[in-house]
């Protein structure tokens, strides 16, 4: 039995003053941002942190993750907060524990390298705002992209952690790419950087225990760091995978409390506490200090959020993970996206399609970015290939690997892809060596110019340097320019706690009463069908005295000629701008429409009434989970009808202009 094992055999004090351990294991709080972004898409709002801010500061933790990660994105386009306002806010209740943020290297906190100028500006306003931990991550494992964020966390005088994104190409750590060997250099190359701690970035639960262990004390024997270990909960091995990086001598390990762990989040805390409750690696946390603030938690603060979790499957676990390795959070967007294109069906095919794709570009670790471009090209494959060619549809990330602005990949790219993808490749079709970011021109001053008059500060320039498009959005609900819509708007917990009880009532058939003098259905009966979270409904509604009439809130366009598909009215759209009318066609214009293969944002049209178009020109960039996809027009013509704008909401086969 090892001295982490010896237990003594004493009564134990289950509070915060037992005897301290020799070598406290440091624990990092994930609650804050990957908790919630694992398991309810990030919508965790700053308001719901606040009733157990000041409890999590007294736990003793090495520090809590604050922000990062998705939490940039999601809190100025779903949520209408101000992103750079919660870390001045969680700051006036956490004062003494530390705050950890994930950044995505040069990609910052979105979903593409950054200029330099940007990168710089984004985490020097970061620590001003009260950021201590930078745990900076490459998708690629590219430390080039490292160079010119860690150059600026070390001027501002802050924490750099440096991450290794844990993949494999084996069932088990091995295998002629990553191994070892591959993490032990990897983590030189950190020190050499500089790195204040290292940590191994699991981001898909595939870590096994005896492969931590292994790891672990290879790194321990190489570098002098901290050593960290990160690990989803997603394939259900990370609780034991924690324990033998603890017997092999890890540093600091990442947890969740208990009502934000599990599923696809992190291993819960309180397990981990009474494990090594009277060893050496003893946490000294008080149990009963986290058994109060999982209550609030518990009952305060997750009935707000149970209507994004998914009831829908019964296992905790996904043992697939280890299969296809998808990160949770992109499977379960993988999953959303196919089924707005009704296309859930082929699941199996993307499954199977993934790796394929994967080996294509490199053997890339999916983490974000990549697991989003790998996702998304996968599905674009499954969907829109055929017998005669793969990689129809390529998206603009994908483009842009190839060229090069992500960083070099572990293998190298499959070079009839590389070579059909940077076809006409805007910024040359040879694809570079160096630096990605020495390629990128300086972003800010014009990013400035652009917003002037809108934006108030360097933190609002930096958000829409970042996020041009929902961050003038954002910025325009902030000022009161427009009126932020109410699906971006916080809900209480009595509303959630009444929209469970009528879920409720609609299954058991409660939902309405039956009156005595109920009429007979009629011939004017029309049936629906009402989704309410992942239940179904069908519901019969008959207007009293006529036909019902069904309107949609824009006017359907123009059916185009029999050449071309029928153009389906346009439906009312998911927007989360105000809604606003949207011009259709003229009546008598007659085209060849342009539908949206895909749900998603537009980010832009590239031609404009009256402009002239070849066949195959681009004409729209439509952004799907993040990703671009250039949609080109169907046929040559003259653009006759534009009927969105930019930041529009749009579902499969809207039309999306016509070309005449």
């Amino acid at each position: 039995m090892s001295e982490h094992d010896q237990v003594k055999t004493t009564k134990m004090d289950y509070g915060k003053d037992r005897k301290k351990a020799k070598n406290p294991l440091k624990v990092m709080d994930l609650t804050f941002r990957d908790g919630h972004q694992s398991l309810f898409a990030t919508r965790g709002r700053t308001e719901d942190m606040i009733p157990v801010a000041e409890r999590m500061d007294e736990v003793g933790f090495w520090a809590v993750e604050t922000w990062g990660g998705a939490t940039f994105d999601t809190m100025h386009r779903f949520l209408n907060e101000d992103p750079w306002e919660r870390l001045r806010t969680l700051k006036r209740y956490i004062k003494k524990t530390p705050f950890s943020m994930l950044l995505r290297a040069q990609n910052l906190v979105g979903y593409r390298n950054y200029a330099d100028d940007v990168a710089r500006a984004f985490v020097d306003r970061a620590a001003a705002n009260g950021m201590d931990v930078f745990r900076t991550f490459d998708a690629l494992n590219d430390y080039r992209n490292f160079e010119t964020v860690v150059s600026v966390i070390k001027e501002c005088g802050k924490h750099f952690q440096g991450c290794i994104c844990y993949t494999m190409t084996e069932p088990r750590l091995g295998g002629d790419v990553y191994n070892i060997d591959y993490y032990v250099n990897k983590a030189k190359d950190l020190e050499d950087m500089g790195a204040d701690s290292i940590c191994i970035k699991d981001m898909a639960g595939l870590i096994a225990p005896y492969d931590a262990y292994d790891l672990i004390k290879a790194l321990k024997e190489a570098v002098k760091p901290p050593i960290h270990l990160h690990s989803h909960f997603t394939s259900g091995m990370a609780p034991m995978s924690h324990l033998k990086a603890v017997e092999a001598g890890v540093d600091i390990i990442d947890t969740c409390m208990s009502p934000y762990s599990y599923r696809t989040s992190h291993p819960a805390i309180e397990p981990l506490v009474m494990t090594l409750l009277g060893t050496n690696r003893d946490t000294g946390f008080d149990i009963k200090a986290l058994a109060e603030i999982n209550e609030i938690l518990e009952a305060e603060i997750m009935p707000k959020y149970r209507h994004l979790l998914a009831t829908n499957k019964m296992s905790v676990i996904d043992i697939n993970v280890l299969l296809h390795q998808t990160p949770g959070g992109m499977l379960s967007n993988l999953v959303n996206q196919l089924r707005e294109m009704d296309a859930l069906d082929r699941i199996d095919e993307v499954y199977k399609e993934l790796p394929r794709v994967r080996k294509d570009l490199g053997q890339i670790p999916l983490v974000t970015p990549t697991s989003q471009i790998v996702g998304i090209q996968t599905v674009n494959n499954v969907l829109f290939d055929d017998e005669n060619e793969r990689y129809k549809m390529i998206t603009a990330q994908v483009k842009d690997l190839c060229y090069g602005l992500y960083g070099k990949t572990a293998t190298p790219i499959d070079p009839d892809l590389q070579k059909k993808a940077l076809k006409g490749y805007d910024r040359g079709e040879e694809p570079i060596t160096c630096r990605p970011a020495e390629v990128l021109t300086p972003e800010l001053e014009s990013a400035q110019e652009e917003i002037k008059g809108l934006a108030k500060d360097l933190d609002d320039e930096i958000l829409y340097a970042i996020y041009p498009v929902t961050g003038k959005k954002f910025l325009k609900w902030k000022y009161g320019v427009e009126e932020a819509p109410d699906d971006v708007k916080p809900r209480t917990l009595e509303e959630s706690l009444a929209e469970q009880e009528l879920i409720i009532k609609a299954r058991k058939g409660e939902l309405i009463e039956r009156k005595p003098d109920e009429p007979e259905k009629g011939e004017a009966l029309r049936t629906f069908n009402v989704f309410v979270d992942n239940e179904y409904f069908e519901v019969g509604v008959e207007e009293v005295g006529g036909v019902p009439v069904v309107a949609y809130a824009q006017p359907a366009a123009t059916p185009a000629p029999a050449a071309a598909p029928k153009a389906k009215p346009a439906a009312a759209k998911a927007s989360h701008t105000p809604a606003k009318p949207v011009p259709a066609p003229a009546a008598d214009v007659d085209g060849t429409p342009l539908a949206a293969p895909m749900p998603g944002m537009i980010v832009n049209f590239e031609k404009k009434v009256g402009d002239s178009v070849n066949e195959g020109d681009t004409v729209v960039i439509l952004e799907a989970m993040k990703m671009e996809n250039a949609l080109a027009a169907p046929a040559g013509g003259t653009i006759k009808a534009v009927n969105f704008e930019s930041g529009d909401t749009v579902a499969k086969n809207d039309i999306l202009c016509v070309i005449g």
